[in-house]
This record gives C-alpha cells, sequence and structure tokens, in this order.
C-alpha cells in the first residue's frame, strides 16, 4: 500500500502534503455513515458519549479511537484485532489510487471545506507545523502506544494556513472538486452534513502541493497527536510512511473557524472549598441565572481581565479581578504580555498551581471537557468543581505561535472540527 511519498522528495520549506490511498467504511457494511463516525477521541464525553457511540453501531470508529479494556497493553492490542478484523471482513476498504481528500463540513450556518492528506511530519523549531499549546507526556505515550499497535492514522488533525486571495490554488481546486458528485454525503446527529471527494489527477494535485508549499500551518486541533507523529517519526528509519502523518488543512482567510474554550472538571475540588480557597484573592459574585446567561456574564467581565465561572452546585460564582499582587507572585514574568494575561495562564499558574493545589496532569484530579452543558452536568453529578472558560481569539493565539510561545495546555477548541471515520491511513500493507 503506497501512503507516503517518495523519499526523494526534496525538503522545502512550507507545507509538503502526500497523496495516500485512504481507508473508507463500505457503506454497504455499515448500518449507516452516520453512525460510524465520531467526534475527535478528546472531545468524547467519558463515559456517557462513549457508551452512546458504541451502540450506535457495532463498526463505530470509538472502537479504534478509544478501545475499552483493563489495561493501556490491552486496550491497544484490542484495536489492533478490531482493526484487522474489520479490513478481513471488507468492513474498511482500501481505495484503488493515492489521492487527496476535499472535505466540506456544512451546519449551523457554517460552512468550512479543506483539503485532507499525509503531510510530511516536522519539529516546531523548523516553523513549518506551529503548535499553540503545551502538551501532556502521558497522553503522548497512549496515543503513540495505539498507533504503534494499529499501524494507522485513526483521524487527522485539524491545521490552519492564510491562503491567498487569488482564486487560484489549492482554493480554485477545492471549490470546482465540491461541484461534482462526493464520494460520501451523510448527516451527523448534531445536525452537520459531511461530504468527502477524492482528488487523483495529477495537474490537480500538482496545483495544491505548489501552492502549499509556500504556507506554514497552526495546529488548530490536535497537538498531542502532532507530538505524536514527530515521536513515531524519530523511531523509523527515514524515508518511511512514519515521515508523514494525517492532517486537515483549511484555509481560515477563506473559511474562518470558531474558537470556543475548553472547560476543566475538577473532581476532588467541591465548589464549596474552591471559593472558599479564593476569599481575598478574586472578586467572587453568585449568578442565580440559566447557563446562557451566566457564560454572557463571563464574556462581558472577560473584556475587563481574568475572568472564571464555577459551577457544581446547581449555581455559577463568578470569578473575576484577581488581586495584582497575586499574579505578581504567581505567573512567570519571562513571557509576554499576551501570555501572562490569558485566562488560561492565571488558572493554571496561578489557581490550580498555587491557589487550589491541583496537579495539571493527573486525570484523576483534572478532565478537559469541551462541551459546556456537559461539563456542568458532571460537576454536579460527581461533587466536583466545572471550571467554564471564556475562548481566546484567533488572532491572539495565531500571533503567540509565530512568536514559538505556546499557551497552557488545551486552551482553545478551534471548531468545526473534522469527523473521525470518513477517511483513514494505513501505515502498513
Amino acid at each position: 500500500m503506497n501512503t507516503a511519498g517518495p523519499g526523494d522528495v526534496p525538503a522545502r520549506m512550507g507545507l509538503e502534503l502526500t497523496p495516500f490511498r485512504g481507508l473508507r467504511y463500505d457503506p454497504e457494511r455499515v448500518g449507516s455513515l452516520a453512525a460510524v463516525t465520531s467526534p475527535p477521541y478528546d472531545v468524547v464525553v467519558r463515559p456517557d458519549g462513549l457508551l452512546h457511540l458504541e451502540s450506535a453501531d457495532p463498526y463505530n470508529i470509538v472502537r479504534l479511537i478509544l478501545p475499552q479494556a483493563t489495561s493501556p497493553a490491552a486496550r491497544n492490542e484490542q484495536a489492533a484485532d478490531t482493526l484487522r478484523r474489520w479490513l478481513a471482513e471488507g468492513v474498511l476498504t482500501t481505495d484503488t489510487e493515492p489521492g487527496l481528500y476535499i472535505y466540506e463540513q456544512r451546519g449551523n450556518g457554517l460552512l468550512q471545506r479543506g483539503v485532507i492528506g499525509a503531510l510530511r511530519v516536522s519539529e516546531p523549531s523548523e516553523g513549518v507545523v506551529l503548535p499553540h499549546e503545551d502538551v501532556m507526556p502521558h497522553v503522548i505515550a497512549d496515543r503513540a502506544a495505539l498507533m504503534r499497535a494499529t499501524s494507522a492514522n485513526l483521524e487527522p488533525l485539524l491545521l490552519t494556513y492564510r491562503g491567498n486571495r487569488s482564486e487560484t490554488g489549492t482554493r480554485a481546486v477545492i471549490e470546482r472538486t465540491a461541484e461534482r458528485p462526493p464520494l460520501l454525503s451523510t448527516t451527523t446527529e448534531d445536525g452537520f452534513s459531511h461530504r468527502l471527494w477524492a482528488v487523483t489527477d495529477p495537474a490537480d494535485l500538482a496545483e495544491i502541493q505548489s501552492d502549499l508549499a509556500e504556507h506554514q500551518a497552526l495546529i488548530a486541533d490536535g497537538h498531542h497527536r502532532w507530538a505524536t507523529y514527530v515521536r513515531l517519526r524519530a523511531e523509523h528509519g527515514s524515508p518511511s510512511p512514519w515521515d508523514y502523518g494525517l492532517v486537515l488543512l483549511v484555509d481560515t482567510a477563506r473559511y474562518p473557524l470558531r474558537v470556543r474554550a475548553i472547560h476543566r472538571l475538577l473532581h476532588r475540588l467541591p465548589v464549596a472549598d474552591a471559593l472558599s480557597a479564593l476569599t481575598g484573592l478574586f472578586r467572587v459574585r453568585d449568578l442565580r441565572v440559566p447557563l446562557a446567561e451566566a457564560l454572557e456574564t463571563l464574556a462581558d467581565a472577560a473584556c475587563a481581565g481574568n475572568a472564571f465561572l464555577l459551577a457544581g452546585d446547581g449555581a455559577f460564582h463568578l470569578v473575576d479581578r484577581p488581586s495584582p499582587d497575586l499574579l505578581a507572585r504567581t505567573v512567570p514574568a519571562d513571557r509576554p504580555e499576551a501570555w501572562r494575561t490569558l485566562d488560561a495562564t492565571v488558572l493554571h499558574a496561578t489557581l490550580l498551581k498555587q491557589v487550589w493545589r491541583i496537579p495539571e496532569d493527573s486525570p484523576e484530579h483534572i478532565a478537559y471537557i469541551h462541551d459546556t452543558a456537559a461539563t456542568v452536568e458532571k460537576a454536579e453529578r460527581d461533587g466536583g468543581t466545572a471550571v467554564l472558560m471564556h475562548p481566546v481569539r484567533e488572532e491572539v493565539v495565531r500571533e503567540l505561535a509565530r512568536q514559538g510561545v505556546t499557551m497552557p495546555r488545551k486552551s482553545t477548541s478551534f471548531g468545526p472540527k473534522p469527523a473521525s471515520g470518513l477517511v483513514l491511513r494505513a501505515l502498513t500493507p
């Protein structure tokens, strides 16, 4: 199976996107394409969302990206066995020609189109693919073990770039391809429609590759998976299929992404204890209002400075106006002001580390959840504290990334994210 580009491709300063033979579900072998898709692995709310996806269809992709077993090794072996079985049964089939894939998402008044391909993996120091968030070593180790076991890229990362204004290059290929009948079309339960096309014409492929070679990309979603690609590339001799990783590239000059916050759930910290520790350090106001109104109040407060919403006891508590002395003692001074004043910086450096003494990389103490309502519901059910965040503007994210400054882990959620399960990439035959 030809899953990587030729080994003698010369190094470029920009993005090097390579065609591959995609693995895709055979629509005749599954209940529906929508029923086998999933959000990215780190967006699935566990255990509720995981159980929902597993019951949607016996072939749901979640059985590969989030296998369930009694130990990490058993989980990874289960995923590998599942993938081999689905290939043997013809549930997943390999496209006959290498290609790039045009991917469209449409819903809630939003249209997004991009191109999926195998991108040459590079170190952050090379300035081709820019991270903007810190990562957690144990997550990288977990994802690397899964990729080794399955020898596959099971879901694409979301990368963004700023395309040229001209209606040529990648933009032109995407738009004219989207006028043709798609390879697949489905609508997921969130109301978003998904369409996929294969680009195999040599002239179209060359046009995309030449255009993207002039650009750098920002990691919008998938920092841990990109760091996993970098680790696995270093483990294998080059050239090899591990020199590349599966990505979706979106031109945000044409299709701006939405930026949302990622919230925190503090499992072992009751709301009363969290609030008590803030006395004299932050202003705290109780809000007896619905979630939507509480989030509006948070947005207004965030315009004036650092602000958070705490929940989990049936109410919302606006936490803002931190003590300047507290910030001076706890926030590192050797970073740009745009980094020092981020809500995520103050949350991690001040609240988690100094005030609440929460280890930020311990799944036993903290969870990172994208869905706002789900974060509140789990906090109320489990007796923990939900810390709701206000999103960072994309301009701030991109500028910090250009400076080589990474934000605290799980600071942003760009979307819409690509659905997992529409196209996979095998690294071995």
